[in-house]
């Protein structure tokens, strides 16, 4: 039986918090988390590292972060530690930006180099600059936690002799084969590969570490087919919700035409262009719908020239950089949200719209129906007669909505918790560090504190 199997949807948050589980840990760890770039603003993982450093603080442990920039959104009460990067990105041009210190350092010159020659080595640089920070003060930790940066300084870590755990939130090979899938010629495709080089070493620090952990049953069927890493070493923790920020707004009023989504525009990983396509279809019957894209258009792009060919412009508006209050606003304010993603390791704005009672409709891409459940419209990924099919239905009836809303806001509650998560983690670090596990000891460790759950929750 998988760990999966032994969450079932009736399992609620608070059964498992009375179990005979201790709310708070055995002892007191110093863990230290990495993230090469961690701004919530940029993707799931910023936002996976700001809620686990909290839950893991209100937890009972000692959490630092060690991020490359952008910098996270951290709880006051987690260090953050910040190892400066070219950050390239962030630069009008990078071409121009090295300097003559830059080629005193070889991080330094790799991260421009390769960017200049169209490949990504901020994860390769990163972890780099991490093992010479921890050579002088690994010893105030008891973990390494990465969030996926795996880079090869994580297994030099590992022969240092310091306890290294990696969640993988999924292989990003599936990003890539989406983009190749994509490409318009030879030219794209060999641009695709240079620039996703950097999952060579991935796979290869995947295979290495001895304890790798991921968000869903999804993640860890493709972790192991993509990195050649058995499935049954792989442990499995849940993402949570902060469903204390993430919540039915009563005071916010839902406009009945505004649907919602978060997808970067251009990659072609999140689905969008399928919802655009679900949108035109419907605007002839609902010349009111409106579309709120969480993300930056590229007005060079190919959803800019797909937004023209549609005729959309004046229905489709993108925001970015925004608060996590205004998120929840949003949230409150959308009558359906979207996630029409190709493929998710976990899908985090998906369970985000469901704790605020949005109801949702999602994709069957990747780990989305875990997600999701009976709780919400499932369609087939990459159709978009199937999505304005979907979104007919809810459009038309605004009493599913509400429904939607309410089995989505129990879902969450009852399946997907940072505290939970937290305390998962607790006893797989402890376990890790009290009796030197191996990773199948360990994964048969996280499956039997949540089969304790289980059998405590029903005896309750």
């Amino acid at each position: 039986m998988t760990t999966q199997e032994k969450l079932p949807n009736t399992l609620t948050t608070a059964s498992l918090l009375s179990s005979k589980v201790p709310e708070q840990p055995d002892r007191s760890l110093s863990i230290c988390l990495l993230c090469y770039r961690s701004h919530p603003f940029v993707g799931g993982q910023g936002i996976y590292l700001k809620y686990l450093s909290k839950a893991l603080v209100e937890a009972g442990h000692k959490v630092d972060v060690i991020s490359g920039p952008p910098y996270p959104d951290l709880d006051p009460r987690v260090g953050l530690i910040e190892i400066p990067s070219l950050d390239l990105f962030s630069l009008d041009s990078h071409v121009t930006a090295l300097r003559p210190r830059h080629l005193k350092s070889w991080s330094d010159f790799f991260e421009w180099w390769a960017m200049l020659t169209g490949g990504f080595a901020e994860p390769y640089t990163f972890t780099r600059r991490v093992v010479k920070y921890l050579r002088k003060n690994g010893h105030d930790y008891d973990i390494i936690h990465d969030n996926q940066s795996l880079g090869y300084g994580l297994l030099e870590l590992q022969k240092q002799g310091i306890p290294v755990v990696a969640t993988v939130h999924h292989p990003i090979t599936r990003d890539r084969q989406l983009a190749l899938d994509a490409a318009p010629d030879w030219q794209h495709r060999l641009l695709i590969r240079r620039w996703y080089s950097f999952l060579n070493m991935q796979g290869k620090v995947v295979r290495g570490l001895k304890h790798i952990v991921t968000v869903s049953e999804q993640s860890r069927g493709d972790i192991a087919e993509a990195f050649e890493r058995p499935s049954d070493d792989i442990s499995l923790i849940y993402n949570g919700i902060d469903t204390e920020t993430f919540s039915p707004q009563p005071d916010i009023e839902r406009k009945p035409f505004r649907i919602m989504t978060t997808a970067s525009a251009d990659q072609p990983l999140k689905g969008l262009k399928y919802l655009l396509e679900a949108m035109a279809l419907l605007k002839p019957d609902y010349p009111e719908l409106e579309l709120l894209v969480v993300g930056k258009l590229n007005k060079e792009g190919q959803t800019a020239r797909q937004l023209q060919q549609l005729d959309l412009g004046s229905a489709v508006r993108f925001v970015s950089g925004i608060s996590t209050e205004q998120m929840v606003a949003y949230y409150s304010e959308a009558a359906i949200a979207v996630s029409p993603s190709l493929y998710e390791g976990f899908g985090l704005p998906a369970g985000e719209a469901m704790s605020c009672g949005c109801a949702v409709i999602s994709s069957d891409g990747g780990a989305l129906p875990e997600v999701v459940g009976d709780a919400g419209l499932i369609v087939k990924t990459g159709n978009s007669k199937a999505l304005a099919q979907a979104l007919r239905t809810l459009l038309e009836n605004p009493e599913k909505r509400v429904e939607y809303g309410q089995l989505g806001r129990q879902r969450i509650l009852e399946t997907f918790c940072w505290k939970v998560a937290a305390r998962q983690f607790s006893h797989y670090y402890q376990n890790l560090l009290d009796s030197k596990q191996q990773p199948e000891e360990l994964k048969a460790t996280v499956a039997a504190d949540a089969d304790l759950d289980q059998q405590t929750a029903v005896s309750s």
